[in-house]
């Protein structure tokens, strides 16, 4: 028998009675229990409302915020943002598999953690001294432990690094837009995704068409932005607006879509705020899917509820069986897609 949880409850330090992701600290110890995994970390990536909160917070001040992920670390042993309740996930090579882990992993491949590093037990040895604070992705080197009902995928070989990493953060997004676009896909069906230009949003946009949507509209912040996103070919439709502007959003969204909302609404825009402009963007009996971790969960049912608006809403969890190979796929079929990726990462791809 296993002496360690396969959901990790045995690394809990407090408070007591919870699992890992709601805990306050995990114990970090690379010692592994018989079904845990130890893995060589070499990258952090932090979710984009994490990081966005973070510069926000210290005015862009790289070494403040290099200080602030640093003593979060330390102090709660994995990268767990009080502000946001977000965290991100890793990059590393398996450094130790326990006997009875169920992972099927080996010692010495390179592999992209699928859950949240707030859920999972990290040690850095370096301080982040290679880190100027600045980017999403943080090199480093320390250790990270994955338990029995851990995900994780092996690194591609025909993708850089940074790229993977940043496909792999947010792959939940385009498998879930997928089965929800395809379970109602018909003749007038439409999609709207805020946020179109990032992670989440591009691939998302990729998803859509994958499932067959009618029309696919693209919701930008910024001229820049909506450049880039026509330049990449992956929406019908793409215009500018302010996802936290409620109003001003909903009149764009459905001037774009020839006086409608549209039937699915996919919200990656990685502020606060965006939920009643999603609402009144999505047409009767539509779906609204929140992948943002700046989402207000209870101001996105008491706005629906206040606006009298019959709508599906649903959170992405960041989890389809296959998600992480469907993600690879549509980087690998859309040459837009990964122009737009190499950007974010600043990589040749």
């Amino acid at each position: 028998m296993s002496t360690g949880s396969p959901v990790g409850s045995h690394r809990v330090v407090s408070p007591a009675g919870v699992l890992p992701q709601a805990a306050d600290r995990l114990d970090a110890t690379p010692d592994i229990e018989d079904d845990e995994v130890r893995v060589r970390v070499e990258r952090l990536n932090l979710d984009a409302a994490s990081f966005r909160q973070l510069s926000t917070a210290h005015g862009g001040d790289g070494a403040a915020i290099r200080e602030t992920v640093r003593g979060i670390i330390a102090e709660r042993g994995k990268m767990h943002n009080p502000a946001t309740g977000s965290g991100g996930m890793l990059i590393g090579t398996v450094e130790a598999v326990g006997p009875r882990s169920p992972l099927g992993l080996r010692p010495g491949q390179k592999i992209a953690t699928l859950v949240s590093l707030t859920l999972t037990p990290l040690r850095i040895d370096d301080d982040l001294a290679h880190w100027d604070g600045l980017t999403e992705q943080i090199p480093t080197t320390g250790t990270a432990i994955l338990f029995a009902r851990s995900i994780a995928a092996v690194l591609p070989d025909d993708l850089p690094e940074p790229v993977a990493l940043a496909v792999f953060d947010v792959c939940g997004a385009p498998a879930l837009v997928r089965r929800v676009v395809a379970r109602r896909t018909h003749a007038t069906s439409t999609v709207a995704v805020l946020g179109a230009a990032g992670k989440s949003g591009s691939l998302s946009l990729a998803a859509a068409r994958d499932a067959h949507a009618a029309t696919v509209l693209g919701i930008v912040r910024d001229e820049a932005e909506a450049d880039r996103l026509e330049r990449s070919g992956l929406a019908d439709h793409t215009a500018v607006a302010d996802a936290t502007d409620p109003l001003g959003l909903a009149e764009t969204v459905i001037a774009a879509l020839d006086g409608r909302g549209a039937d699915v609404t996919v919200v990656c825009v990685d502020v606060p705020g965006c939920e009643h402009g999603a609402i009144l963007s999505t047409a009767s009996h539509g779906t609204v899917v929140f992948f943002s971790m700046a989402t207000s969960f209870p101001a996105a049912a008491l706005g629906a509820e206040g606006l009298a608006a019959d709508v599906e809403m649903l959170i992405g969890n960041g989890y389809v069986p296959g998600h992480a190979d469907y993600a690879l796929g549509l980087m690998r079929d859309n040459p837009g897609l990964k122009d737009l990726f190499a950007d974010r990462t600043e990589v040749t791809a």
